[in-house]
């Protein structure tokens, strides 16, 4: 009578116990049976083609200088506008300062990081622009 009196979950601990083995069993199967099913052109179904993608698409960049000067163009695009954005709050920083000395040092750090960073955001464009100059001319010389 002690078989009929088991725990009320040792049914589900013995599936969570063995389950490693019904999945790789599972996973077998299902990759015999993958290979052994026909092509639709009658073939034996081991006709499997590979190759790279290009994950930009067809237009995308077909080389490193080319993407790093895509990635450039796309910070310069959401980068510019909040230059600008800085900028007019720079001013508003200068005209809210109404000459406290405190205030307009803040104005000022602050029109200089912008200043800082839009310099740094077009000599980035400048660079990714000489860089795949030079790449494509030693490219197109050999």
């Amino acid at each position: 009578m002690k078989i009929f009196k088991r725990k009320k979950y040792s049914l589900m601990s013995i599936v969570l116990k063995y389950s490693f083995v019904f999945i790789i069993g599972i996973s077998l199967l299902s990759s015999v049976a993958f290979a052994l099913t026909p092509d639709v052109g009658g073939g034996n179904g081991t006709n499997i083609k590979t190759g790279i993608v290009n994950p930009l698409g067809e237009d995308g960049p077909d080389s490193i200088p080319a993407f790093i000067k895509l990635i450039v163009r796309g910070v310069l695009v959401v980068g510019i506008p909040i230059v600008a954005l800085a900028i007019i709050y720079t001013g508003f920083l200068f005209v809210e300062a109404q000459g406290n000395p405190e205030k307009i040092t803040k104005a000022k750090k602050a029109l200089t990081y912008t200043l800082i960073g839009a310099a740094l955001l077009l000599g980035a464009f400048v660079v990714a622009e000489a860089i795949q100059a030079t790449v494509e001319e030693i490219t197109s010389t050999t």
